[in-house]
């Protein structure tokens, strides 16, 4: 049954013609003699148009000879015979036929020029829409497995991608079809070595080895050879075609370009973490020898005197150099703490708990961590009516604050007034520490939260440009921003802002927190 309905499909173009010419003739001839012979051989031709538009020239042929045989039947004399009285006529049937079939053949040859015109565009736009994916991914296995799909898709057959590992072999990483083994084979992955050692197209479809049932083509750049493309053409009844070679050959060229970026990018990726670490490796070695240096010089110097002439100081004096060792103390501990969290920021996101935070009791903490090296610095603060609770973690906050009162007191002058204001700005919880320091330009407030970043005008005053730093990723992960900005007349204000939670949202994370669980 299918084979008759195949057979009747290839031949229905004929029945159509067959009928539309004996309708014609039929209307004509019913007309009669009303037309004139010339009119009557130029609708003939409308047929064969039609049907070398619609079918080919096969059919436009057929069409051009039964419309002659019917011409020369019912409309030229002798009429209802094949006889010609004229041996013009003949001349004519010869024209007709020539005219009729160079008009089939432009015919035609325009209906396959424009399926070429709209396979192109359809190329091209497929092309696009790869390039276009291509370039927002950044890992190559994502990458190639949306090739090796398109790739499928388009060519109707088994794909496979081969790409060196880490000892330069070439292996199989990835394929269209999820049962097939094909590209698993040896002579497949002896085929793809060739392609890639050469870097030219190997297999059915190219100069090399056209016998072999695959074609490999190599995904190449100027300088490169990143792996192969493996199609399976023994599947396709007609081949891969010109045009598909060339898609082929473009979609590789864009694959190759893609694995070009993504390494590059990798690569850039790793110096700049290179680069990274290597300053921050300076900035350790740096505060151990200079910023640890310093506090524990007044240590030592300290607890020598009280040790070894104890009994030559009074009790002020003991005091004054006991206070001395503990506040070096504390400063090697805000130092140790400060490079400790910038490692665990570069190491990767730290452990965050999502806990109930009182900002009252955050900026108490502070205080009372800043209150030994303050010395003649008033600090003030200012709170609104209400202070709603936050969601955090109350360690990493206090760091926060601590740091940038740390900076507050660090560069601004004894006797100075340094002012905490609190204030609520719409669904966010805003803290303003603003100090009467030095003070920066204006397009500096935006560079002093990049890591070791310190202003010409802060260089006398000890500091590895890490607390600031700091202070910026901490925020980050609890959606929040800081940001600086200069003080009138003179200083600066440092503006912690953090979200606060919806009641929901704290009632579902305080019984999780009671829970025990860690986020």
């Amino acid at each position: 049954m299918r084979k008759l309905r195949l057979i009747g499909l290839k031949w229905a173009p004929y029945w159509g013609i067959t009928l539309l010419i004996a309708a014609m003739t039929a209307s004509m001839y019913a007309i009669g003699l009303a037309l004139d012979l010339v009119n009557i051989a130029l609708l003939f031709l409308l047929p064969v148009l039609l049907s070398a538009v619609l079918w080919g020239m096969r059919s436009a042929i057929y069409t051009a000879v039964l419309g002659a045989l019917s011409f020369d039947f019912f409309f030229v004399s002798p009429v209802l015979s094949f006889i010609v009285s004229d041996l013009r006529y003949l001349i004519s049937f010869g024209v007709y036929l020539a005219v009729a079939i160079l008009t089939a053949h432009l015919a035609e040859r325009l209906k396959r020029q424009l399926l070429y015109s709209k396979q192109r565009e359809a190329h091209t736009a497929a092309l696009y829409e790869l390039s276009k994916q291509m370039s927002d991914m950044n890992d190559i296995h994502s990458l190639l497995e949306n090739v090796s799909n398109h790739v499928a898709q388009i060519i109707g057959t088994e794909i496979a991608i081969y790409l060196p590992d880490n000892k330069h072999r070439l292996v199989l990483s990835h394929h269209s079809g999820m049962h097939n083994e094909w590209g698993q084979g040896e002579a497949e992955k002896v085929m793809a070595k060739l392609a890639f050692d050469y870097g030219e197209a190997i297999g059915n479809g190219s100069g090399t080895i056209r016998e072999a049932p695959g074609c490999y083509l190599p995904l190449r750049t100027e300088s490169h050879v990143h792996g192969v493309l493996a199609i399976q053409v023994e599947k396709l009844e007609n081949g891969v075609t010109s045009e598909q070679q060339q898609m082929l050959e473009a979609i590789c060229g864009l694959a190759a370009s893609a694995i070009d970026r993504v390494k590059l990018a990798d690569e850039a990726r790793m110096a700049q973490l290179t680069i990274e670490s290597e300053r921050l490796r300076t900035a350790i070695l740096d505060s151990v020898s200079h910023e640890l240096r310093t506090p524990l010089a007044a240590i030592i110097g300290s607890a020598t005197g009280l040790i070894e002439g104890g009994h030559l100081f009074s009790p002020e004096d003991r005091q004054e150099l006991l206070m001395t060792v503990r506040d070096g103390a504390l400063r090697m501990n805000r130092l140790v703490m400060n490079l400790l969290s910038m490692a665990k920021l570069e190491s990767g996101m730290p452990r965050l708990r999502h806990n109930w935070c009182d900002a009252v009791d955050l900026i108490g903490v502070a205080l009372a961590q800043v209150r030994d090296f303050q010395q003649h610095r008033r600090i003030q603060v200012k709170l609104p009516e209400e202070v709603p609770m936050l969601l955090g973690d109350e360690i990493l906050l206090e760091q926060v604050l601590v740091n940038v009162l740390s900076n507050a007191i660090k560069y601004s002058p004894d006797h100075s007034e340094i002012n905490i204001n609190v204030s609520v700005e719409g669904l966010c919880l805003a803290i303003a520490i603003a100090d009467q320091g030095i003070g920066l330009d204006d397009d500096e407030y935006e560079r002093i939260f990049d890591k070791f970043y310190r202003s010409p005008a802060t260089r006398h005053v000890t500091g590895t440009g890490l607390g600031l730093a700091i202070c910026k990723g901490i925020m980050e992960l609890h959606s929040g921003t800081i940001a600086g900005r200069r003080n009138e007349p003179r200083g600066t204000v440092i503006t912690i802002t953090l979200p606060i939670p919806a009641t929901n949202e704290l009632a579902t994370v305080h019984e999780s927190s009671h829970g025990g669980s860690r986020v």
